[in-house]
């Protein structure tokens, strides 16, 4: 059966989070006097990241909701455990600033999305909330690009759970064998995809999981531009895959 549509995630796939995460809160380090407080903004990074990874797990274990994880990841993060609601919250919309001022696509994105308009449907699964990924997607100028964007604060459940990955299909009307997931992540997108039934696809472009050995499922790209051949898309766009 051949693949109808692509349904994307979105950080460090179609968004440089990695890039703008580092870059936005070593700003915001710097404006609250904070960076003297670590070695280096990386190691402040590192902190900020494994903290994240942490309250997510809570997230999507049910324990707390959104809101909640976001505002333990700061208190943690600040070593402050007494910082209210609403101290907390000033604070990430702080971060924010620094951050959105360091959002952008990967180049090789909307090359992708032009070269398969004419042939494959496209939607989001994200491990995030739809406020945060839909105002994402606005301001880097595609959300219009999709028909359905779907969010795992909002469906209840996350990936790689398959029924995350089965919603999204549902959500096009195609069963899993009509459509292609394109992540960063080797087991939550890429593992988790193929064993949802979907054609399941790792964009590796060397980050932190790059010397991660390639979970059984997935077909692993190092650039989007490869997208379109192994999709067999009736376009000039394809590359080969520098993965064999």
């Amino acid at each position: 059966m051949s693949i109808r549509a692509v349904v994307w995630d979105v950080d460090d796939t179609l968004f440089d989070y990695t890039t703008a995460d580092r870059e936005g809160m070593r700003a915001h380090l710097v404006a609250e006097g904070l960076l003297a407080g670590y070695g280096s903004a990386e190691e402040a990074l590192t902190r900020w990241r494994q903290i994240t990874d942490r309250q997510w797990a809570r997230f999507s274990a049910g324990e707390v909701d959104f809101v909640t994880q976001r505002r333990d990841r700061i208190r943690e993060f600040l070593d402050r455990p007494e910082l209210t609601e609403a101290e907390a919250d000033a604070w990430f919309q702080r971060y924010v600033t620094h951050y959105e001022a360091a959002w952008s696509l990967f180049p090789d994105v909307l090359p992708v999305l032009d070269a398969l308009a004419g042939s494959h449907r496209d939607a989001v699964l994200s491990n995030s909330s739809l406020t945060v990924q839909d105002r994402k997607l606005r301001v880097l100028g595609v959300h219009d690009r999709f028909e359905a964007i779907l969010c795992a604060a909002e469906l209840g459940v996350s990936k790689p759970e398959p029924a995350a990955f089965l919603a999204a299909c549902e959500a096009l009307g195609l069963g899993p064998a009509e459509v292609a997931y394109v992540g960063d992540h080797p087991e939550i997108d890429g593992r988790g995809a193929a064993e949802a039934g979907l054609l399941s696809v790792w964009i590796d472009r060397g980050g932190v999981y790059a010397t991660v050995d390639p979970p059984v499922g997935p077909r692993r790209i190092a650039s989007l531009s490869e997208l379109p051949a192994l999709l067999g898309a009736d376009t000039r766009f394809g590359a080969p895959s520098t993965f064999r």
